[in-house]
């Protein structure tokens, strides 16, 4: 048994934030559940591999990063747009329980420092993610050089990869695919009432 579908807006912007933070973090949780079960030796340790999973899942870390590090909508899309990117470049890099949470909140800052037109210190987001400063700072310029210093994204790529994240979950439906879909259904109610005459 389903239950009930969620609504979204056709924009991220003006989707409920805690729903799109979900929508990321839920995206992140299949990424890792799916590279868990890739043979270790397949991948090579970086910068972001810790020696076990954190004690946090990845819903609950995700909450935390874009609650206490005030990210912007935008900010959570791009994160995954930069996972994409940088498994392009670098084949050998994964995301897994082992270096999500070390990605996540690099990404976050990274995401913030491109796209917002003010945001915290280094400082600040090393205490929301529960890392030193140091180690953030090298895993900035890490995910920086990982990347090719490629961190904008269009517009038109941060919407489809709303699409996408919508489409994808079982439980939500945008609002232009749910009206098209009671447009087609209410035209086949008529067309079977006609029919029956």
């Amino acid at each position: 048994m389903t239950g009930p579908i969620t609504i979204m807006p056709d924009s991220y912007y003006t989707a409920d934030f805690e729903k799109l933070t979900r929508l990321v973090a839920n995206m992140f949780a299949r990424v890792v559940a799916h590279n868990d079960r890739l043979p270790l030796n397949s991948q090579k340790p970086t910068r972001f591999h810790s020696r076990a999973p954190p004690n946090i899942s990845v819903d609950e870390y995700m909450q935390r990063v874009a609650k206490y590090a005030s990210l912007e909508p935008a900010c959570l899309l791009i994160m995954l747009i930069y996972v994409d990117r940088i498994c392009e470049r670098n084949p050998t890099f994964t995301i897994s329980s082992l270096t999500v949470h070390r990605f996540i909140i690099t990404a976050a800052v990274i995401a913030c420092k491109t796209l917002c037109d003010a945001y915290c210190t280094n400082a600040h987001y090393a205490k929301v993610g529960g890392v030193s400063m140091h180690e953030l700072n090298s895993l900035e310029v890490e995910i920086l050089r990982m990347m090719g210093w490629h961190l904008v994204a269009t517009q038109e790529q941060l919407e489809q990869y709303y699409f996408t994240l919508v489409r994808q979950d079982s439980g939500m439906v945008l609002h232009s695919d749910n009206t098209n879909a009671e447009r087609s259904h209410d035209g086949a109610c008529s067309q079977e009432s006609l029919a029956s005459r």
